[in-house]
């Protein structure tokens, strides 16, 4: 009996990873393989890459894991990928790539947001999109474009998500599924098709964006890659969901009552549940869609464990046990320090374009690992005002954490358990992007039942400790007057 796989792939932008998985969605051993990357930040705020030598990662990686995983007897039926949020690129007519893949951290259009809130009434865009109005959307990044680059974009056929451009390359077809197309600020959540009205402001028409096939349907390779990959030839392939998304449903979080949590470059805390967006979106948070049937609504950070490396770095902190251990040794917010976590900008719960990162309350007796420790303490209490709005809307009874940068601090795992004063469980799944795209895929295909029965994979449990609750309220307190002061001097 031919034995039946999927392979899933993982595209991230900060590495690109494929892994072979059975009908269960359970890994292959040893089929896991990873390679980084990094986007080019540059002065003016960009985040960017080239897009063929993105594509190029990606066509590397699938030919390592067939390259891994020689058994003949097996057939691979499925591709199923989760992708970055948020990118931008544009193709000329022959599908060559008329720009680089901006990255949801490119700020460089952050000006053209204003335009857009003159125009049109925010609250009512962001209840019927999702998305605010902010650089990391598609609406500020095209204005951006067509005002400062009217040449680049005249001659591009088409704006898509990196991944519809893998997808344009692999399949022939700039295909985008409705998960892609919710993070680009220019769907209609409740019709799940493009908006009208930023279509026209933006002098844009439906054809110049990728198509939205239905959820089932799923895509063959071109000749070309069908002969490059004759394991994959007969392979069905689905269009990349989003990777927030798929985290969601690779951590077992597809309910109202349970919380994703992931902290890696950056940082997100989401819900996501089989229904309609809610009516009135709070201010603070986002809403996409995982499918047609199911919503997925939170807030993002834009410093996460990114920020974390930054400060290993460039306070040159020596061995990362070392730090865990003598944070771990310090009593909670006691170094009297205020740290503006905004070193990549923000995004959830103000929005600010111009937010940048600050250290506030240095004196002569502060050390690196007091820096270190506000700094990690800040991005707790962002999440602390996630958590708020979102609870406020379900309530929520588990949080279950992700990601590479909580899996190397259980320190700051623990540290955000106690700022939210709830037990958080870190499963020992990885890669949970990659498993809940296949997840997806095999309920789609009717392989599972549903991803809602799927449970929820087991863990190491951080219990909040009520006593340092108490104390981090108090510096939560400060560290919002802090940055009324410095970040939202408008209110």
């Amino acid at each position: 009996m031919t034995k039946e796989l999927i392979l899933g792939l993982d595209i991230g932008t900060s590495s690109v990873r494929a892994a072979l998985y059975d009908m269960r969605g359970d890994l292959i051993p040893k089929t896991l393989v990873k390679n980084e990357r990094t986007l080019t930040a540059t002065h003016d705020g960009g985040a960017e890459i080239d897009a063929g030598t993105a594509l190029i990662q990606i066509l590397a990686s699938v030919s390592d894991v067939l390259s891994i995983y020689q058994d003949e007897a097996a057939e691979i039926a499925y591709l199923a990928t989760s992708s970055f949020w948020h990118s931008l690129v544009g193709v000329d007519t022959n599908g060559n790539p008329t720009t680089k893949v901006f990255g949801w951290a490119d700020t460089r259009s952050r000006k053209y947001t204003e335009r857009l809130e003159a125009r049109f009434d925010e609250s009512a865009i962001h209840d019927r999109t999702g998305a605010r109005f902010h650089s990391s959307f598609w609406p500020a990044k095209l204005l951006w474009l067509r005002t400062e680059f009217p040449d680049v974009f005249a001659r591009t056929a088409r704006w898509l998500s990196f991944s519809d451009f893998v997808a344009l390359n692999l399949f022939g077809e700039a295909a985008t599924s409705v998960s892609m197309a919710s993070g680009t600020g220019l769907l209609d959540l409740r019709t799940c098709s493009w908006d009208d009205k930023l279509l026209k402001f933006l002098k844009l028409r439906p054809e110049q964006l990728p198509t939205l096939p239905e959820d089932k349907q799923t895509f063959r390779l071109s000749k070309k890659f069908a002969k490059r990959w004759p394991r994959l030839k007969s392979a069905e392939c689905f269009p990349a969901i989003a990777d927030g998304a798929a985290n969601n449903i690779g951590a077992g979080c597809v309910t109202r009552s349970k919380a994703a949590l992931m902290i890696g470059t950056s940082g997100a805390m989401r819900v996501a549940y089989r229904g309609e967006p809610p009516a009135k979106i709070p201010p603070g948070l986002w809403c996409y869609r995982i499918d047609r049937k199911r919503v997925i609504m939170g807030g993002a950070l834009s410093d996460g464990g990114g920020l974390y490396r930054w400060m290993k770095d460039n306070l040159r902190l020596g061995k990362d046990d070392d730090v865990e251990r003598e944070i771990a040794k310090r009593e909670p917010a006691a170094h009297g320090l205020s740290v503006m976590p905004f070193f990549a900008g923000e995004r959830s719960t103000g929005y600010h374009e111009n937010a940048v990162g600050s250290i506030l309350g240095l004196r002569s007796s502060s050390d690196t690992i007091d820096i270190v420790q506000a700094a990690l303490e800040s991005i707790a209490y962002r999440f602390a005002d996630i958590f708020d709005q979102l609870n406020g809307l379900t309530r929520i009874k588990n949080i279950i954490a992700s990601g590479g940068a909580l899996r190397e601090s259980p320190v700051w795992t623990q540290m955000i358990a106690d700022v939210l004063g709830r037990d958080l469980t870190l499963p020992d799944t990885r890669e949970a992007s990659m498993r809940g795209a296949v997840l997806l895929a095999l309920e789609t295909t009717g392989r599972i039942n549903k991803i809602e029965d799927v449970p929820t994979p087991s863990g190491k449990k951080f219990s909040a400790d009520k006593s340092r609750k108490a104390v981090y309220s108090a510096a939560r307190k400060r560290h919002r007057e802090t940055y009324k002061l410095l970040i939202d001097r408008e209110t």
